[in-house]
């Protein structure tokens, strides 16, 4: 089951099936996509995604999948790619909290968001091994980027899990935060975000993703960074922004 909730510009998507670790079947994926459409349609200014119970999301729910007639291919290229990439480039700042389980799709949910939170303790890697599966969802390009090929190897072949705390230390994700702490700590940040400079936010994420999928260097991502500054110097928040340091206030941003 996926639930949103909308309060105050932050939108609050919550995969709640924890029985199931809250693992996701197609009709959870397409679920799920439809949460982010109706929290862009709103026009929220930041996004949480949590999962409920004790695992933020196990991976696939193969609960009844008989592997002799598993299309492995149509779930993940027609099912779950375009539900990621929906939520890598949605309209505003997107969080998520990470408790627990975090595998497979799981960790494909993480990849897509901004910000990544993630308890102390929370389990992340590739238990595949076990399964005679591989690792999928964006999580090969996640560890040979961050951890380097012989350590991406080293989770895959031996299905042994990292610790929240050892994922951030080894860069994979935003912070650590005591599990008790971790989703009112994520969602006070998804409230600040929702007060801030959405338009500069999104110039931001589209030059880290160039950066990231195109390799760009110092002297091109510098260029690109000098076109996104002159596109937002005649935004509503720019203005602002100047006119708030300017006069020695907290500026009061609109997302415009």
């Amino acid at each position: 089951m996926i639930e949103l909730d909308i309060t105050d510009n932050v939108a609050e998507v919550t995969l709640n099936n924890p029985k199931a670790m809250n693992a996701l079947a197609e009709q959870d994926l397409v679920d799920l996509a439809g949460a982010y459409t109706e929290a862009a349609a709103a026009g929220v200014r930041a996004l949480v995604l949590r999962g409920e119970g004790r695992g933020f999301c196990a991976g696939r729910n193969i609960a009844g999948v008989n592997p002799r007639e598993d299309d492995a291919y149509d779930y993940l290229a027609n099912k779950v790619t375009p539900v990621l990439r929906q939520m890598a480039t949605f309209p505003a700042p997107t969080f998520a909290a990470v408790q627990g389980a975090c595998l497979g799709v799981g960790l494909g949910l993480a990849v897509a968001t901004d910000i990544v939170y993630v308890a102390e303790d929370a389990k992340i890697g590739s238990p595949f091994a076990n399964l005679g599966a591989t690792l999928d969802s964006g999580g090969h390009a996640l560890f040979v980027e961050r951890l380097g090929a012989h350590r991406a190897m080293d989770l895959i072949v031996t299905a042994d899990l990292m610790t929240g705390a050892d994922a951030v230390n080894a860069g994979l994700f935003s912070r650590a935060v005591p599990a008790a702490e971790l989703l009112e700590f994520t969602r006070a940040k998804a409230v600040k975000a929702a007060q801030g400079a959405t338009l500069a936010f999104m110039k931001s994420r589209a030059l880290v993703h160039q950066i990231r999928d195109e390799r760009i260097g110092l002297w091109e991502s510098l260029e690109a960074e000098n076109v996104a500054q002159g596109e937002l110097c005649s935004s509503e928040d720019y203005f602002e922004g100047f006119a708030a340091f300017q006069e020695k206030r907290r500026p009061e941003f609109k997302g415009k």
